[in-house]
């Protein structure tokens, strides 16, 4: 008789499937905002206190992804202890970068440590949410999960890139960010492409972080 093998250790070999648990688009968003939203902020808020600087690199594998996989202009990425009001969304258009047209806001919603040694993971969620500067509305949202193996040798560079000048503690975290936020924002919309030359600089520019 074959042994079974534990949920938690298939979950993790295979990353959960579904990892990708729903995704809306504004029906207007074609009309509206296509043309009109595509210089961004990222904010990972709240981020969790533990471990620390979690909040930076969520928000540095998102910002680099996005610029390279998305026509949006990613030009500043932040974290913040706390959940983003009315008055944050107005303070982080207006400070952040120039030219901002919406945040890209990520919040951790579940985030521990599961399995031990060769099999160490972690477990997590988050909620996602494109919200437009001009007034605050929501334009797009999405919410994913999934359990990930902390030692992931197709993204060993990658990670010691996302992880440089952090703190070691968030080191076992960075694979699992990754394959958690990929297909999560893989779901976001696509602006229009650089019209003109200046813009297409921005994104070159912006495609450098």
């Amino acid at each position: 008789m074959k042994r079974a093998v534990p949920l938690l250790l298939l979950l993790l070999a295979t990353g959960c499937a579904s990892t990708l648990k729903n995704s809306r688009v504004r029906p207007d968003y074609e009309s509206v905002d296509r043309t009109r939203l595509k210089r961004l902020v990222v904010v990972t808020a709240p981020a969790p206190a533990e471990p620390e600087q979690l909040g930076e690199l969520w928000s540095r594998i998102a910002r680099r992804y996005v610029n390279q996989k998305r026509n949006f202009i990613v030009k500043a990425h932040t974290s913040l202890p706390g959940r983003v009001d009315k008055a944050e969304l107005e303070r982080l258009c207006a400070e952040a970068a120039e030219g901002l047209e919406g945040v890209l806001l990520l919040e951790p919603t579940e985030l521990r440590r599961v399995g031990s040694g060769k099999d160490a993971g972690v477990e997590e969620a988050v909620h996602a949410q494109l919200l437009r500067c001009s007034d605050g509305q929501e334009v797009w949202s999405a919410n994913a999960a999934g359990s990930f193996e902390s030692e992931d040798a197709q993204l060993k560079e990658s990670a010691t890139l996302w992880t440089n000048g952090l703190s070691a503690s968030v080191e076992p975290y960075a694979a699992p960010a990754f394959r958690l936020l990929r297909p999560t924002l893989d779901s976001l919309p696509e602006p229009t492409p650089p019209a003109t030359d200046e813009e297409t600089m921005e994104k070159g520019d912006a495609e450098l972080f």
